[in-house]
């Protein structure tokens, strides 16, 4: 598995934005290169990702009700 290593959280949300694209876009597009590699759509896998994270930010919000 991977190491990250985030630092303390920018204090503004368009930086927030900006830091999360600069770390996670790398390993994205790697997820999304190797599905498409393996024959997969390469906008089925990105629509995928998009739920995937819609979900799991829901889940966060009926934790924390």
């Amino acid at each position: 598995m991977a190491k990250f290593d985030f630092a303390s959280p920018p204090t503004e949300n368009d930086e927030l934005l900006v830091e999360c694209e600069r770390r996670l876009r790398p390993l994205i597009q790697e997820i999304v290169q190797t599905a498409v590699t393996a024959g997969w759509s390469k906008e089925d896998v990105l629509l995928s990702l998009v739920e995937l994270s819609w979900s799991m930010y829901e889940e966060t919000r009926d934790d924390a009700s």
